[in-house]
């Protein structure tokens, strides 16, 4: 429980306007997340490229199929974990220890990836996973703690941040992506390794500007009762890292044996099993007050909106940065060796033109704001599904001359992504805005994990459409995504109003 010191520091802390009109704080976070996104989206360029590279070229030699479903498996988990990552920081560390901890097994995470050897492989994804777990949802509820809920700042705050996100998804895939396509898939691991450990150092030199935001777990106000949930969320995460450690014990002895493909498949259906419980005891359980339902069934509607549009906008690490390397023609008017443009650099298109529209669509709403104009949050989602439903319908006309043997051009992949970008600055940071002003104060956390798990089963999707694309033609998945994704547009569309109403007053 917070105390009245802690209180006055907290509101010299939301009163600060330093950072271009935001507070000090936002600086530290916003450059923890840059280095954090770079070591992810540095490693995620390369990673399903690695996996399907020959053994004798330093890669994996894994089918499209295994390589789809581990792809899934990852990107889904690193999300999935952000709901446990909060649940521990509200009982037990808070959300400032937990980033530093989350940090520190991403490092560990991406140096196991540059070991030769697919144990080590796969342990540095279970380090990541955990690392991103813990981090990523928690420096996001930091920031919101930086904002009084009616601040005004807060929309905007969130896209800075989202600026710095890309910054870094930005960087990663020139430096990582490049020196592991042209010099050594492991080292490109390691230079990710390096970015989060360059980050970790910022975020300690830049501690004392976030006063007292996220540095203690939530209490009840029973010291007694604080503890046991302490003590009973170290048993259960200890409970879980063991059942863990003995199923890839006997998996690895042949004793149970486990694919890849069938844990990702298990995974998708874990995650909405997880999304129904947890929903159904915010709206249900004991313990809630009538607004708090509310505004969970308000988080619900957002949370489904979100898993679809994050099920198109992921395929840009794996049906898209395949077209990328195998259908698109990337061929440069320059002299060797800079006659090819590399396939992992598609990946730094997008932040290219995130950092360049965050600042305007900061703008956009503070404006808009201001003059009682803005959008409520449910509209803002309609747009971004429906810039994702036309990012894939866009590509239907390249891919379907692949059959005639044509590449298609750099611009379609270029224009995809403009398209996708606009669509994930009108959802993505006021998702993680919203979710943070409909959270109660006693589960802000564990309700920012909730928004990520949204992510986690989008992530899931994505990874399995290099499954799916290996049944189908091209061009009638990308078809089967522009269209699902309208069509959700459209549904949500007619939801506007009925959600504004359950959001209880929260803009």
């Amino acid at each position: 429980m917070a105390t009245s010191d802690d209180r006055r520091s907290l509101d010299a802390i939301q009163a600060d306007t330093s950072f271009f009109g935001h507070p000090r704080g936002l600086a530290t976070l916003f450059f923890t997340e840059m280095w954090e996104r770079f070591s992810y989206y540095g490693m995620r360029a390369i990673l399903i490229f690695y996996m399907v590279d020959k053994v004798g070229h330093g890669g994996l030699g894994f089918g499209d199929v295994k390589a789809g479903s581990v792809y899934g498996l990852y990107v889904s988990m690193v999300y999935l974990l952000c709901l446990g990552g909060g649940w521990i920081a509200d009982r037990v560390t808070g959300q400032r220890r937990a980033v530093l901890l989350g940090g520190i097994f991403i490092a560990a995470g991406e140096f196991c990836l540059m070991l030769p050897s697919e144990a080590s492989f796969y342990a540095g994804l279970v380090l990541l996973m955990m690392g991103t777990g813990l981090l990523k949802g928690n420096a996001s509820t930091i920031v919101g703690q930086l904002y009084s809920k009616s601040d005004v700042r807060r929309d905007s705050g969130f896209s800075l941040f989202y600026m710095g996100i890309n910054t870094g998804a930005l960087i990663s895939p020139l430096i990582c992506g490049w020196v592991g396509e042209k010099i050594s898939w492991r080292l490109g691991f390691g230079m990710a390794g390096l970015g989060m450990l360059v980050g970790l150092i910022q975020y300690v030199l830049g501690y004392k500007h976030l006063g007292t935001a996220g540095l203690h777990p939530a209490s009840t106000g029973d010291p007694v009762r604080d503890r046991k949930q302490q003590n009973n969320t170290l048993l259960a995460v200890g409970g879980v890292i063991g059942a863990v450690a003995l199923m890839a014990i006997l998996s690895a002895l042949g004793i149970v044996p486990i694919t890849a493909t069938e844990v990702g498949d298990a995974l998708g259906w874990f995650e909405l099993a997880i999304a129904i419980v947890v929903f159904s005891w915010l709206l249900g359980g004991s313990g809630w007050s009538a607004e708090e339902r509310k505004r969970s069934a308000a988080v619900l509607v957002l949370f489904v909106a979100s898993a679809l549009f994050w099920a198109s906008f992921e395929q840009a690490g794996s049906t898209l940065n395949l077209f990328a390397m195998r259908n698109t023609n990337r061929a440069l008017p320059f002299p060797k060796p800079f006659n090819l443009f590399p396939a992992t650099w598609f990946q730094s298109v997008q932040p290219v033109f995130v950092v360049s529209l965050s600042p305007v669509f900061a703008w956009i709403w503070l404006s808009l704001a201001r003059r009682k104009k803005e959008p409520p949050s449910p509209a803002k989602f309609a747009l971004g599904l429906l810039f994702a439903g036309l990012a894939f319908l866009l590509l239907v006309p390249p891919a379907s001359r692949i059959a005639y043997g044509e590449q298609a051009a750099l611009w379609w992949l270029i224009g995809t992504y403009l398209l996708q970008t606009v669509g994930e600055l009108c959802l993505s940071p006021i998702g993680m805005s919203a979710t943070s002003k409909l959270a109660p104060d006693r589960a802000a956390g564990f309700m920012m994990g909730i928004w990520f798990l949204s992510i986690a089963i989008g992530n899931w999707l994505a990874g399995n459409a290099v499954s799916v694309a290996a049944k189908m033609s091209t061009p009638t998945l990308f078809s089967a995504v522009a269209g699902f994704s309208i069509a959700a547009a459209a549904v949500l569309t007619l939801l506007i109003k009925p959600t504004v109403r359950l959001m209880s007053g929260v803009k």
